[in-house]
């Protein structure tokens, strides 16, 4: 007879990945690719489109935030559709809407037009991203093998943006027409590819019908919140308008909440938000992006109009971090799996803090290696370990008819947090914007926002911090199994 006390199970078989699974998460991989690269690749080309459409600062402005606008704001109403009525069939017909905006937003002559095409593409990503997340979540089994799914997909989005602002900067150079048509092909091919490679999905059945007035509230309150933070800037945030709209929204989603405690199938489930490690994912993504957005618009700012960088030569300053993200794509799913996500995001943010701090050293006239590339690498590091743990963290322990929904929320969260911090870091800066705009003194009003930024990143990590705390000790029960070969161990947690 075989002790139990000596003898551990035999670790379970590795699970290889057939080419059709591989193929599935390459397709998830191109939108996901696709949203991050378009968000990226606009921003360089806006003087060009500002000279050849003759449209003036604030009209440009809205080719960045009606996308914005349009993802943040429809996000909850895209996860649970993905739910309600089939992953596949969502994902799928939001790429293909998301391929003709490409392609028309390419070939406009006119600012409003161009406009509408970027809030198209915007309400199509609110539909693939959660869509595709939930795909991934309910395709690979919780564990390893999702961890590593999840890695490698949300590597993606960042290598994504990181390629996107050099592209940008190769592409502009002949048209800014190219960065807009771009992503038509590629998202042309990834739907053709997933009309193959998807599994296909059900609708959801027992769903206790469909939440129209939560779909509602739900998606006004976001698109009026999202609105509000874009305009604050320029209207004043202390002006009776912005304070009016955000009463607003807080009517609005008082009302949300009251509809969905009461709705037989709610757009949200509340009692998701009981989860602690729930609610520190959605706060570290509000955190996470909120604060890199705040960074990178910063850091633009300084090496373009301060030190005269060109637009590819700023797009190369930041290709060390994208790098660093893409490079520790097939490592990060193991390290999950070892040390666990809360682990993760926590040093993630530490990284962040120390990254955005050694920032704030630099001069108009700095050494490279020594001044931006620390702060580069530093950061990368911390993309690569916060953003697949955090979307690990949101979508484990969650039932297959409700990844969609918590897809939504987390992205959400995503957007409205950069939307938010954005908003945040401009007015800070404006409000520090020197009467004599002198160099240094251009430097100095940046130095603020600077500080907002790493005050965002220190804030998530003490809200990770919290779900560190020590547990209490585990009781376990031994239970024999004896057979001439093996003896198994059963460890009730407690």
């Amino acid at each position: 007879m075989t002790s139990p006390l000596t003898t551990s199970a035999a670790p379970p078989p590795a699970v290889r990945w057939t080419p059709r699974l591989w193929g599935t998460l390459l397709v998830l991989c191109a939108a996901m690719f696709l949203d991050a690269l378009d968000v990226s690749m606009v921003g360089v080309a806006l003087p060009s489109i500002g000279s050849d459409l003759d449209l003036s600062t604030s009209s440009l402005q809205w080719i960045v935030s009606g996308y914005i606008l349009g993802y943040g704001g429809l996000l909850l109403l895209g996860g649970r559709t993905a739910d309600l009525l089939g992953r596949r069939q969502v994902f799928l017909i939001a790429l293909g809407v998301f391929a003709v905006a490409s392609l028309l937003g390419g070939l406009v002559d006119s600012g409003p037009l161009l406009i509408a095409s970027r809030f198209v593409k915007g309400l199509s990503a609110a539909f693939t991203a959660p869509a595709g997340l939930s795909i991934i979540t309910t395709t690979f089994a919780e564990g390893p093998l999702r961890n590593r799914a999840l890695s490698i997909y949300t590597t993606c989005a960042a290598t994504g943006f990181s390629m996107g602002l050099v592209l940008s900067g190769l592409l502009t150079e002949a048209s800014w027409r190219l960065t807009m048509l771009l992503p038509a092909p590629i998202a042309l091919i990834a739907l053709l590819a997933g009309l193959k490679l998807l599994p296909r999905s059900e609708r959801e059945k027992d769903h206790n019908g469909y939440d129209v007035p939560g779909a509602v509230l739900g998606t006004a309150s976001m698109l009026l919140l999202v609105f509000t933070v874009v305009q604050a800037p320029q209207a004043g945030w202390a002006s009776a308008r912005t304070l009016l709209s955000f009463l607003a929204v807080a009517v609005l989603l008082t009302v949300f909440v009251l509809v969905e405690r009461r709705s037989p199938g709610p757009l949200i489930r509340l009692g998701v938000l009981r989860s602690g490690n729930q609610i520190r994912a959605q706060l570290g993504a509000l955190a996470f992006f909120g604060s890199y957005v705040g960074f990178q618009f910063l850091t633009t700012l300084y090496m373009q109009s301060l030190l005269g960088w060109s637009a590819l030569h700023t797009a190369l300053a930041f290709l060390p971090a994208g790098a660093l993200v893409a490079v520790s794509s097939t490592k990060v799913g193991s390290i999950v799996d070892r040390f666990g996500t809360q682990r993760l995001i926590a040093a993630g943010f530490a990284l962040m803090v120390v990254g955005y701090a050694l920032f704030l050293r630099v001069s108009l006239d700095p050494v490279y290696a020594a001044a931006i590339l620390p702060s580069m690498l530093l950061i990368g590091a911390a993309c690569a370990l916060v953003f697949p743990s955090l979307n690990i963290q949101a979508t484990n322990g969650v039932e297959d008819h409700e990844q969609g929904m918590v897809s939504g929320l987390l992205n959400t969260s995503v957007q409205v947090g950069g939307a938010i911090f954005l908003a945040v870091v401009t007015a800070v800066v404006t409000a520090n914007a020197p009467e004599h705009a002198t160099a240094q003194a251009v430097l100095d009003s940046y130095r603020p926002g600077l500080i907002v930024v790493t005050g965002v990143a220190v804030a998530g990590l003490l809200i990770t911090l919290t779900g560190l705390r020590p547990r209490r000790p585990r009781q376990s029960v031994v239970v024999a199994r004896s057979t001439s070969l093996e003896a198994e161990r059963v460890t009730v947690r407690d």
